[in-house]
Order: C-alpha cells, then structure tokens, then sequence
C-alpha cells in the first residue's frame, strides 16, 4: 500500500478512527498491528510470514540473552538471531546476485555452470526490518536496552506500518516504550502531523515523479553519448529525485506516526548543504548511517586502533553500506566512493582543518560546492545499471563528447535547472535549523499559504501512484 494512493487515505482515516475511540489501550495496540499487517500484505500477503518468523526469533532470542549471565549461551542466542536476520536478507536480496557472481567466476576457469535461473522475489523493505529487529537483539546483548515487556509491543515495533518499509530505521529505545503508555496526538502533534505528511507527499509525488523524474529517466535510459549539459542535469535530477523520493517517505511516515501520538526520529537535515562529507552523513539517511556506525564501524574498532586501521574500518562501512542498497556491483562502487571522500576528508582535516582560513565563509562555501559536486558523481553509479552506462554519462559530464546528442527538450531543462537551484538554496538556507524553528519563525499567512500551494498542486498531482524508489533496498 503507497502512502501516495487513494486506498492509504481510506485505511489510514479508518485506523485514525479506531484509535481516537473510547478502547481499552491494548484492543487499540492490537488495532495498529492487524493495520501493520493489512498494510505490509497489500504488496504480497505470503510475506507477511517473515514478518512473523522475525519477530518470533528475535523475542526468543533476547529474552534467553537477558536470562542467562553465561558469554557462551548469551553468544549463541545473538547468532541465532543474527544467522537468522541475515540469512533471510542474504536469500531473498543476495541470492540471485551471489549466484551470478558465482557463475561468472565458474566461466573465468573455464567451467561452463549454467544453474537454473532463480525465481526469487525480493519482499519490500526487507533490509529495513532486518537492521531494525537485530538492533534489538544487539542492544540486549550489549546490555544498552532491556527486552520488552510485552510480546504484542515488540510485535508493533517490529512492524509499525508508517516507517516498516523504508524507515526510519528505529531504535527499541525510541520505540518499544512508546507502546507502554496509551499514545494520542494532541492539536499540536496532530497539526503538524497533517503538515509533515502533506510535505512529504509534496516531495515525493510533486517534485520527485513530476519536476524531476522525467529527466532522469531520459538521460540514464539514453544509450547514446550525451552533450555535457544534458548529462548534467539528468544526474542533477536524479540527485534531487532520489531525495525528495525517499526523504518524502520518512517526512510522511514520521507525520502519520506523529498523528497517532508516536514520534519516529529524524531521517533527513538538508543533505545538499552539507559542507565535507561526514556532514554529509549526518544529513543523509541519518538513521542508516548511525546504525552503521553504532553496529558496524565501531565494533570494528572505529579511530581507536590507528590511522590506517581507521581508513580501513570506513572502507569496510561504507562498502557494506553500499551494497545494504542493492544486489549490484554499481552499489558497491557507490560505498566505495564514499568511503574515499570519508577517508580522504578525514586526511585533508588533519593537514588544515584547524587553520583560521579553513573556516572562512567563502572557504565553506567552496568546501560545500565540491561536497555536492562528488556526492552527484557518486549518484550516477547508484542509478546507472552498469558501469559502461556509469562511464559513458560521466564521459557526457566532463566534456568529452563535445559533440553528444541533446535530447532534453528546453522546459525540461527550466524546470530541472530551476527546481535544483531552489533546492541546493532551501538547503544551504536552513543547514542551521530545524523545520519546526525555520516555519515558527515564518508568518502564519506565509505558513499557510504554502501549505495551501502544496495541497493544490497534490490534488491535481494525484493517481501517479509510482511506488518509492527505496521499496526496491
């Protein structure tokens, strides 16, 4: 079910009434996880039954860590868990990718291996609820939570229908012990619900699949050399697409919890103005990249162990996290570039980040510029589907195919040029501050003004229902 369909705004007005009537706090919990599961199996009810195998493992599994004090059984509880999680993700996401590979590999020794094509779909937002129920388990083992106290409440963490197919990625701690007390939104809470729900559609269904997405589409499916200014903006519209796409859906899934009387954590803080690239990552998918680091990164060490093995436990990081977004070696390139601006910026600071001039205004500006500038060279292996694609458009890019074809007609090129720079400004404009601070500050008829603009141009927007590009990780 898409937050961007007529069907959502049914079941979520109904669920909206069932919760705000006068029910016993547990009848109301249970109402949220029958929606949770109505929601999940609109897409491919079978599924729904790893939900139930996730969940089920990892209960057992934490209450048998926090009953125990022996590292050995502690220990083989967390695998369980993890085995298990993993697995799932490792079969469903992986299994086809690990099998090609393993073919190539067979062909490069001279042994012709043809295995029978697999026949294995991918449940949406699988690598989600993974990440989301082995933080549980993790946390227990480590001792950073206790494990819940009701299985219905785990349940519902588990599978919160706003953010369970594309995040955020919650913590139990942010989570579980809002299920203890009985949740309502006040008028506040319910307001700015219904204002970050709007903006989130906004982005995703105006922005995303209308300004944005048609340019994209035309320059990354081209299969001829493009001029450098049709190149440019095709992955400038991607860069602004995949975030509005995605940063839409958390905006929208923390709205809708926040009408229900729950708060989801930040997920996006205005990534295009970030100055180096660690900001760039506290900015970005904030709730994927602290899951790394407290899961991943520092677990391997993090700058404890030395410069080099520093360099080293990035790299492994962001590799992973590169292919935690898909099942393709053009993701792994993408973490990999990451990794290198992270390890480089990391380098660079320690030569000069402490020189008075670095923090001059137009040496942020310039830092900021070239952060943008390598963050969209990254999204054009995140989009291209191979790497001859990937190098034929970076080719495009920086001018060596002066005489490329030009296939973007001039509208597309005002609205796409238009909508970045508006974009890459509203950014770098509110880094500081938060949206609740900037829209407090703001005058209540420029406020609602806005607000009417976005709902008229959602109205005469609606029955795209294109499906969010983040179901697909």
């Amino acid at each position: 079910m898409l937050f961007n369909s007529l069907s959502f705004f049914f079941f979520f007005a109904l669920l909206l009434g069932l919760h705000y009537a006068p029910l016993p706090w547990r009848v109301k919990k249970i109402n949220l996880l029958i929606a949770s599961y109505i929601f999940y199996a609109a897409w491919n009810p079978p599924f729904v039954a790893l939900l139930w195998l996730s969940t089920v493992i990892d209960w057992f599994a934490a209450k048998k860590i926090s009953e125990t004090e022996q590292r050995g059984r502690r220990r083989l509880f967390l695998l369980i868990s993890v085995v298990a999680n993993l697995g799932l993700l490792s079969y469903f996401k992986y299994g086809k990718f690990l099998l090609e590979n393993f073919t190539a590999l067979m062909l490069a020794a001279g042994i012709d291996y043809q295995p029978a094509a697999p026949d294995i779909i991918l449940p949406v937002g699988i690598s989600f609820y993974t990440f989301q129920t082995m933080a549980y388990t993790l946390d227990v083992y480590l001792r950073r939570a206790k494990p819940a106290r009701s299985f219905l409440d785990f349940a519902l963490f588990v599978t919160f229908f706003p953010q369970l197919v594309a995040g955020p990625i919650v913590r139990p701690t942010e989570l579980v012990p809002q299920f203890e007390q009985p949740k309502q939104a006040n008028k506040q809470q319910m307001f700015w619900g219904l204002g970050l729900l709007t903006l989130g559609l906004f982005q995703k269904m105006v922005v995303a699949d209308t300004f944005l997405s048609k340019t994209a589409d035309m320059v990354f499916a081209s299969d001829q050399a493009l001029h450098g200014l049709d190149a440019w903006l095709g992955v400038l519209a991607f860069s602004g697409q995949i975030f509005c796409d995605f940063a839409g859906y958390s905006t929208a899934a923390i709205g809708i919890a926040l009408c229900l009387g729950f708060a989801l954590p930040e997920n996006f803080h205005c990534p295009y103005g970030a100055v180096g690239f660690s900001d760039f990552w506290r900015r970005w998918h904030i709730t994927l990249s602290t899951w790394l680091r407290d899961y991943l990164y520092i677990p391997l060490g993090g700058n404890r162990l030395g410069t080099v093995r520093t360099y080293i436990n990035l790299m492994i990081t962001m590799l992973l996290g590169g292919l935690w977004h898909g099942a393709n070696w053009t993701f792994v390139a993408w973490g990999a570039l990451h990794g290198l601006y992270l390890s480089a910026e990391r380098l660079v600071r320690g030569w000069w980040g402490e020189k008075p001039w670095a923090s001059f205004p137009v040496v942020t500006m310039l830092f900021a510029i070239g952060t943008f500038y390598l963050i969209a060279i990254t999204w054009v292996f995140f989009r291209a589907a191979t790497f001859t694609k990937a190098g034929q458009l970076l080719a495009s890019m920086h001018g060596w195919h002066p005489e490329g074809a030009q296939i973007l007609p001039t509208s597309q090129i005002i609205l796409v040029a238009g909508t970045m720079t508006a974009m890459v400004g509203l950014h770098w404009g509110l880094r500081k501050v938060t949206l609740e601070d900037a829209i407090s500050r703001s005058p209540a008829w420029l406020v609602a003004t806005v607000w009417s603009a976005m709902l008229f141009l959602l109205i005469i927007n609606q029955g795209g229902g294109n499906a969010f590009i983040y179901f697909q990780f």
